[in-house]
């Protein structure tokens, strides 16, 4: 299915793909969390669908998981209210700038090609020129109230949306300066065709539509903010804007009610904010469900965002953390039925989506299938892993209860692997994601601040104001509880996450910080109360002239702290400045991990906990020896003579100007232009004394050919800001004749790790290295830890000579191994004008033969277009024009799957989810049952 988009003017066709943003016509997108700055919420009880829209003009329906449409107005003006056509699939939207737009899904094979547009007609032009304030559509579906800023009220058919003669209300009931604007309109629950009509100032009239006259009119003294029936029609509920609602009985025969039956402000006797928006559903227990939003105390609340659900003496005030927006109960609407009995309270905030159970004692929280938070901190980094194992699967997923929105029907197969997606936050927890299919699930929350003391230790309780009895005695009543996750402030901005890898085959974790702590974590399904080791690694080795001006290092618990099922911290690395952690490696099969900051990297042995090496970039190294790189001699000539041509045609000597001097300046600019091919742009080196060159930005384990081209074993290498490249070559225990071996044995418990410097590059223009990537005989990425030993990937070349792909911002480069030597390079900013900013290997499988797929590098560059280039040739294959070149969070937060997939984020609370395979796509493929037929409405 597909949305159809409908307005006053005309009616216009979009097929999905062409309402989202698409590289080509087959490699859609989808979008991933929760919509940013929503604006209006409505429901279909009937197809059991809810639509939010934004302030973007974009329209989401969703249903069942998996369930989801997403429709965009042309014009980017604020979605401010929806209305379903119940069982139709049909929905109105109002926007605000004062437009009506109709929309309805119809079959996607209808919508393959797109029409052409028809000229618009003239605009619908209501009576009076005012605001639209509030729709109320009939249940006949057949004919839209719309309630104006005036006070009048008209009457559009649908679906045609044409105004419709002879149907507004008398002057005596839409004059604006006595009643004020229409705030509610309510159709009669019993009774079709009797509308209850509420103005601004008060005064409410139950309007019958085929007689044209007031059946009854009730005078309220307080300005109305909302109005709603109950059940049987005995009686009606308002809420005003001092903080009180009031109850209503309606009787035939008594045309004026000048008091309510009772009139209640809930939390006063002080002045309190209005009441936006008040339900009352009806129970088989008796006691009604009341529920409202607003209506605290201004002086001591007034900044609260609460929703209060009262039944009978159960009271409780929901504490949100943002603006409640709108909400609504999900309850049985047969007509046979006697009462409501809700099931589900749903809650559209600012920031999140929250759904209460109100079936359950204690009406708990549900945990919500999609529509997460993404933002519940500010996200700080991110990083996807494919092809998750069974067992880790597992061990991470939680079966949730079940959902109350479940229209429609999810028609996608069921994935053919589990994925990954782990985001950071600023507040230091990693949230794991289901991301293998349409909807991105919550699974699992990791803290890693129970490691350390933070500013705002959430175990200290002396600190805590609620410890107080007499704060105790204070504070019961409104009978607060805080329900949500969206919590953007951080107790402490060092807690912030910023590097993250797992190995999923020993479900080891590490995670790196802002105040240079490296946590490495194992997967345990116990409680566990233990103390957690701590290693400090000084980068400098106490330089002498240097002090740290920055942040203090996280105090880590000196006693046993609990920890919950789940990933639990083995060991904490500190280091030395506590600066932030720009780079970081997992090598579960050898033990190590590698960690840079921008004063040096470090490795560190997690089984021995000890640390091996470290390494300042600007340090001068002694790189003697046969696993020295020097420069070569045919470069230096070159470079030479180059100088002292330039230095021939460019000096300034001559103060006259002369006709000779003139051909021979000409000269000297020819001669400049000749060292750079002519359709390369020239580009200037960067200086070595940047205050940023040390910074490391890449790292990389390699079981590689580094010291001669007969023996391979452990490399580490280390990209810098500076355009330097460092190879390790490492010795490790256990690891011997290019196999790795068990470890932890008793013989090598006592041996440690050792790391000597072998190789040195520094590339042209000391362009910062993005990524670094050793390829096999083959010319293939090799295989993750664990993957070849078992059986899961195919075991690298190690006959033929390997290579090393190191990507700059500046160009493409390959090195031959071990002796380093360049093999081919591509010049993407001489060629393109741009700089890369993110670089990825990854497999593109073949649409026609199951058992082809090739290894492509793809570039991301700082204009947000995508290079295809193969490997090791590094011919370009393909641009891609992806992400605005504007939108710099967006180019910043990109990060790639290994199938040709990719995430960025689009807002704080959205991921978009993209493909450059034509293969693995990620797209909604569903259905919905109609009350109508599944052509699309004509245009009028």
């Amino acid at each position: 299915f597909s949305a159809v988009s409908a307005s006053p003017h005309t009616i216009r066709r979009r097929s999905c793909e062409f309402m989202l943003i698409s590289f080509n016509r087959t490699h859609g997108t989808v979008e991933h969390g929760f919509p940013h700055q929503p604006s209006a919420l409505a429901f279909d009880p009937k197809l059991q669908l809810m639509a939010i829209g934004t302030k973007s003009g974009a329209i989401k329906v969703y249903g069942a998981p998996g369930v989801e449409f997403t429709g965009l107005h042309r014009d980017t003006s604020a979605v401010t209210q929806i209305v379903f056509l119940p069982g139709q699939g049909r929905l109105l939207s109002l926007l605000d700038d004062n437009t009506i737009h109709l929309w309805e899904l119809v079959k996607r094979s209808v919508l393959l090609t797109l029409p052409p547009f028809s000229p618009p007609p003239p605009p619908i032009l209501l009576p009076s020129a005012t605001r639209v304030t509030v729709l109320l559509l009939l249940r006949s579906c057949d004919l839209l109230c719309i309630g104006t800023e005036g006070g009048g009220v008209y009457f559009l058919e649908l679906p045609s949306l044409t105004l419709k003669d002879n149907q507004t209300l008398p002057d005596d009931y839409r004059c604006g300066k006595s009643l004020g604007p229409v705030e509610s309109l309510q159709e009669h629950p019993q009774q079709s065709g009797k509308v209850l009509i509420g103005y601004s100032r008060g005064l409410v009239v139950l309007w019958d539509l085929s007689a044209r006259q007031a059946d009854q009119l009730f005078l309220g003294k307080q300005q109305l903010e909302s109005l709603v029936w109950e059940r049987s029609a005995s009686l009606f509920v308002s809420s005003h804007n001092d903080g009180g609602y009031s109850v209503w009985p309606v009787t035939s025969g008594n045309t004026y009610s000048h008091q309510p039956a009772s009139s209640t402000i809930p939390y006063g006797p002080f002045p309190c904010k209005a009441i936006n928006k008040i339900l009352w559903r009806t129970t088989q227990t008796g006691s009604p469900v009341l529920l409202y939003s607003g209506g605290m105390p201004r002086a001591s609340y007034g900044d609260r965002h609460c929703l209060t659900i009262q039944k009978d003496k159960d009271h409780v005030t929901l504490d949100f953390t943002s603006r409640v927006i709108d909400f609504f109960t999900v309850h049985s609407i047969e007509q046979d039925k006697e009462f409501d009995d809700p099931s589900a309270l749903v809650v559209l905030l600012e920031e999140e989506l929250v759904v209460i159970d109100l079936q359950t004692p204690g009406w708990p929280s549900l945990p919500t299938p999609y529509l997460a938070p993404l933002h519940s901190s500010a996200i700080t980094c991110s990083c996807h892993i494919s092809s998750v194992p069974p067992k880790l699967w597992e061990r991470l997923a939680n079966a949730g209860k079940s959902w109350p929105i479940c229209g429609g029907k999810n028609l996608a197969p069921p994935p053919k692997q589990q994925e990954l997606l782990l985001t950071g936050h600023e507040d230091g927890t990693v949230r794991f994601w289901d991301a293998s299919g349409v909807a991105l699930t919550p699974l699992y929350k990791l803290s890693t601040a129970n490691v350390f003391h933070t500013d705002c230790d959430p175990s200290d309780d002396s600190q805590d104001p609620s410890n107080d009895p007499d704060m105790q005695q204070e504070e019961e009543w409104p009978p607060f509880r805080k329900v949500g996750c969206f919590d953007p402030y951080s107790d402490d901005p060092r807690l912030g996450i910023q590097k993250i890898s797992l190995c999923k085959y020993s479900n080891k974790l590490v995670v790196a910080g802002t105040a240079g702590q490296v946590i490495v974590l194992g997967l345990s399904d116990e409680r566990s109360d233990h103390l957690v080791d701590v290693s400090v690694v000084d980068l400098l080795q106490d330089r002498e002239g240097f002090t740290w001006k920055g942040h203090d290092r996280l105090e880590p618990r000196l006693k046993p702290a609990p920890f919950p099922p789940g990933f639990q911290p083995l060991v904490l690395v500190q280091c030395l400045p506590p600066a932030s952690v720009t780079a970081v490696a997992l090598h579960a099969e050898w033990n190590l991990i590698a960690f840079g900051t921008s004063h040096g990297f470090g490795l560190f042995d997690y089984h021995r906990r000890n640390a091996v090496c470290t390494l300042h970039p600007n340090d001068s190294l002694a790189m003697e020896g046969p696993l020295s790189r020097v420069k070569s001699l045919k470069k230096s000539l070159r470079q030479s003579f180059r100088r002292i041509r330039k230095s021939r045609v460019s000096g300034k000597k001559r103060t006259i100007s002369t006709p000779t001097s003139k051909v021979q300046e000409a000269n000297a600019a020819l001669a400049e232009q000749e060292e750079v091919a002519p359709v390369q742009r020239r580009i200037e080196p960067r200086s070595a004394d940047d205050s940023l060159s040390g910074v490391v930005r890449c790292l990389c384990f390699a079981d590689t050919f580094l010291r001669d081209s007969t023996h391979h074993g452990p490399t580490l290498w280390a990209g810098t800001n500076s355009g330097s490249v460092y190879a390790y070559a490492l010795e490790v225990p256990g690891i011997g004749s290019g196999r790795a071996c068990e470890r932890g044995g008793a013989s090598e418990s006592s041996v440690c790790v050792e790391a000597v410097l072998g190789k040195e590059i520094q590339l042209m223009h000391r362009a910062p290295v993005v990524s670094i990537c050793v390829l096999d005989g083959r010319g293939k990425p090799l295989p993750d830890p664990y993957e070849a030993a078992q059986d899961l990937a195919i075991a690298p070349e190690m006959t033929n000579a390997h290579s090393v792909l190191i990507a700059s911002e500046e160009q493409l480069k390959v090195f031959s191994l071990p002796k380093v030597s360049a093999k081919t390079k591509f010049k993407l900013t001489a060629h393109e004008g741009c700089r890369v900013r993110k670089v990825a290997l990854v497999v593109f499988s073949s649409t026609a033969q199951e058992d082809y797929s090739e290894h492509t590098l793809v570039c991301l560059t700082n204009l947000g277009d995508m290079h295809l280039f193969n490997i090791p040739g590094l011919r370009p294959q393909v641009r891609y024009d992806c992400i605005r070149k504007e939108d710099i969070s967006g180019i910043a937060s990109c990060v790639f799957t290994k199938n040709g997939q990719g995430f960025y984020l689009i807002s704080p609370s959205e991921y978009e989810r993209f493909s450059l395979s034509a293969k693995v796509l990620t797209e909604p493929l569903c259905s919905v049952q109609l009350d109508r037929p599944l052509d699309p409405t004509p245009a009028r």
